[in-house]
């Protein structure tokens, strides 16, 4: 046996459903909004180039900007040549991904003043410096004896890009 829904009760509940999705939409598109205004705001399709200018966008960066226009490396090599990998599709989900934690971070204030590299970061940079110095390194590729671990080429040359 069916039971009948009143129209009063139905009406009522259509009014409901449509301001849970009039607020669902009021919501992400808020979001959208911000969104579109942060990138904007902080010049974000400069992340999306290979301009070093961009990393100096934010004020933090300013000493590591500095460090490497003075480097060896500021001559033959941009940001994205050592802290971001080669094929485009890992390039640019990196720069998203950093580029959300350092605007996480930076908004929030919980950066540290001596800027530290993520472990992935971290592995990026040495596995640009094997392959920007293959000829040099291949031969010369040191192994922790204690630990059979090979040792990072920037836990001896860390100053080389920054001074």
């Amino acid at each position: 046996m069916r039971t009948r829904v009143p129209a009063s009760v139905r009406r009522i509940f259509a009014r409901r459903v449509s301001w849970v999705y009039a607020a669902a939409i009021f919501v992400v598109g808020s979001l959208i909004g911000v969104g579109f205004f942060t990138f904007g705001y902080a010049n974000g399709f400069a992340y999306l180039s290979n301009d070093p200018q961009a990393c100096v966008n934010c004020h933090v960066m300013r000493s590591e900007y500095d460090g490497w226009m003075k480097s060896s490396h500021g001559k033959v090599a941009v940001c994205n040549d050592c802290h971001a990998p080669h094929n485009v599709v890992d390039k640019y989900y990196t720069k998203a991904l950093n580029g959300w934690n350092h605007g996480f971070a930076f908004t929030t204030g919980r950066y540290p003043q001596n800027i530290q590299m993520t472990e992935r970061n971290r592995q990026i940079t040495e596995h640009a410096c094997l392959s920007c110095h293959q000829q040099i390194t291949e031969n010369i590729r040191a192994v922790r004896s204690e630990h059979g671990q090979q040792i990072s080429c920037i836990s001896c040359h860390r100053n080389v890009g920054h001074m």
